[in-house]
């Protein structure tokens, strides 16, 4: 099941959402013309970057948005649009740190780059220094604009200020989750359990859930109370949501998934399960696999059966679904509309569903 059905939101909020992203390309375009045509390929290769998604932090500003009686479908979008970008400019930053060079089986703007200079007959050390430069740089240019797109929106100065007071705790807390999440990298030990949901929730759950949803919320005009509560659900459910991604990075199926099953345990991605796993028997008979970068699909086996038969996997789901009754127990304040309910209890549903 993919979003596009739970949220109810329709092709047309997305169609928006994608006219306010090209309407920003194609004047960065036309501007960077003046500076050569290097510039432009730049420009033209982070918005081949930002196609192509399924909008969903966008859909978080209109499912919150329209459902607290919203009606200015174009200013939603530029601020859903500036989230878009703002996902953008994190991902492309990701891929630098983890020194990957393709996306999903695609060639990601630090491998267009490398390709591009490995073409010219550089050698690959240069080539990959090259590919690494350029994302850095439209890393940052698709970061500090999906700021000025909250100025492209056509709000107040009230509600642009608060705003961008959201879209700054979302970088804020991105932040310092990319650090943690970093530094966990040389740990000698596995982080327990509590210290990996805190890095994911504010690496990722911040500004895909909590920050979008309020978002919707002040541009709709709601309390500070909704707006509150929605910043708290979006906590919960975008911790459940990481859960079930670590999961699914492991038990999903690639079909459907988009991601290789293979790639976080080559990695030694430090996940919920994993860490639940070190603290029972069956770690002794895979710690020498997880975090091998040549894994065989064998090996992997292995390590998934001992997951299941040490409970950690059922540890993940119990935990993710628990997360789950989380949110769905901040909808029943009395404050939340119903309309507001309605909307948000199928993204909870979808979320945990991933994984039955």
């Amino acid at each position: 099941m993919i979003f596009r059905d739970i949220l109810s939101v329709s092709a047309d909020r997305q169609a928006r959402v994608d006219v306010a992203l090209e309407r920003f390309f194609s004047l960065a375009k036309d501007r960077a013309t003046a500076l050569g045509p290097e510039y432009v390929q730049l420009w033209e290769t982070l918005e081949d970057n930002t196609r192509g998604g399924k909008r969903f932090r966008p859909r978080m500003v209109f499912a919150a948005y329209e459902a607290l009686g919203g009606t200015n479908l174009d200013t939603a979008a530029y601020v859903g649009a500036a989230f878009e970008l703002l996902h953008t400019a994190l991902i492309v930053h990701d891929d630098v740190i983890d020194h990957d060079f393709v996306r999903r089986g695609v060639s990601n703007i630090s491998g267009s780059y490398r390709e591009r200079s490995l073409a010219r007959g550089s050698s690959l050390r240069i080539a990959e220094h090259s590919g690494i430069s350029a994302a850095v740089i439209a890393g940052d240019l698709a970061l500090f604009n999906s700021y000025r797109l909250i100025d492209k929106s056509g709000v107040s100065d009230v509600v642009r200020e608060r705003l961008l007071e959201v879209m700054d705790e979302a970088l804020f807390a991105s932040a310092a989750g990319e650090l943690i999440d970093v530094d966990f990298t040389s740990l000698p030990e596995m982080p327990e359990v509590a210290d990996i949901l805190n890095m994911e929730r504010l690496k990722t759950a911040v500004y895909s859930f909590e920050s979008p949803l309020q978002a919707g919320a002040i541009l709709a005009g709601a309390s500070e109370e909704v707006i509150s509560t929605l910043g708290d659900f979006g906590r919960e459910i975008g911790i459940a949501y990481q859960i079930v991604d670590d999961l699914l990075g492991v038990f999903g199926l690639e079909e459907e998934t988009g991601k290789t099953t293979l790639g976080d345990l080559r990695e030694g991605k430090r996940t919920v399960m994993i860490s639940f796993a070190t603290t029972t028997a069956a770690w002794a008979t895979i710690e020498h696999l997880v975090g091998n970068p040549n894994l065989t699909e064998d090996e992997a086996a292995l390590i998934r059966a001992a997951l299941i038969e040490c409970g950690a996997q059922k540890f993940a789901e119990d935990l993710a679904d628990s997360y789950g009754q989380k949110a769905l127990a901040r909808l029943t304040e009395a404050h939340i509309p119903e309309a507001l309910r309605l909307e948000l209890r199928p993204v909870t549903e979808t979320v945990i569903g991933r994984v039955k």
